[in-house]
Parts: structure tokens; C-alpha cells; sequence
């Protein structure tokens, strides 16, 4: 499996949640990364996310689609994020949605590990096509 690396850009916005989930305590948030480097892409997506700050404890999920090129091949694909953090521990995972990758990209399997370096987000995308 190639692993490419670069770096990326996130902003992210909060957004309300359902009438539901408004008195849950759980925060919703959107994406927007753009990826530089042999990732040249956008990325959209949702986050969920819930933070105990007293005991250093919580969780994020989210979906995100990018849409660019890997190695110069163009399409789209998604990705699942999972990350979780107890008592200040951190664990995090992100993969490649199976069979969500279109155009040149379609058959790509993988995944993504996220650095943060003196305020700089970097990516490692360990993949298959």
C-alpha cells in the first residue's frame, strides 16, 4: 500500500441539532478541509461529538466526502472518522467508506491518520486501488 502525506486546512462550523438531540449535550458540526499535497482535494462533511471536560472524556463521529485526486487520479470517496478520548487518551480512526470511491478513484480502500504539529493539521493516507 502506498502512503502519501501532506497537509490540510479544517474549519469547521457548529450547526444546530434535531429537535431530538437538542438536550442531549452533544454538539453537531460541519467540515470543510481542503487536503494539499498527492491528496490534492476538498472535504465536506458532518461531525457529531460529546466532551465530559471534568473528567477528559468523549467521543466524535463523522462522515466526511472528498472530492479532488490521489496521485493525480480524480473522484470522489468518503471517509468515517471515529475518535474517542478517555481520561485524556486519545484514539482515533479514519477509513475509507467501502466502495464509495467514483471515477478513477473507484476500488479504493485505505486509511487516513491525522498529525497535529504546532497548530498544523498533516495527513498520512496509507491506500489500495
Amino acid at each position: 500500500m502506498p502512503i502519501i502525506t501532506g497537509e490540510f486546512t479544517v474549519a469547521m462550523q457548529p450547526e444546530a441539532m434535531s429537535a431530538v438531540a437538542a438536550d442531549s449535550g452533544i454538539g453537531r458540526m460541519s467540515l470543510d478541509k481542503h487536503y494539499h499535497g498527492a491528496l490534492q482535494a476538498e472535504g465536506k462533511g458532518e461531525m457529531l461529538a460529546y466532551m465530559d471536560r471534568a473528567l477528559g472524556s468523549g467521543v466524535y463521529v463523522a462522515v466526511e466526502r472528498v472530492t479532488g485526486a490521489v496521485e493525480g487520479r480524480s473522484g470522489s470517496f468518503l471517509l468515517h472518522h471515529t475518535g474517542v478520548m478517555t481520561r485524556g487518551a486519545p484514539s482515533l480512526s479514519v477509513a475509507v467508506v467501502p466502495d464509495s470511491g467514483t471515477g478513477e478513484l473507484a476500488g479504493l480502500r485505505g486509511t487516513l491518520n491525522i498529525r497535529i504539529d504546532g497548530g498544523k493539521h498533516y495527513y498520512d493516507f496509507d491506500y489500495t486501488l
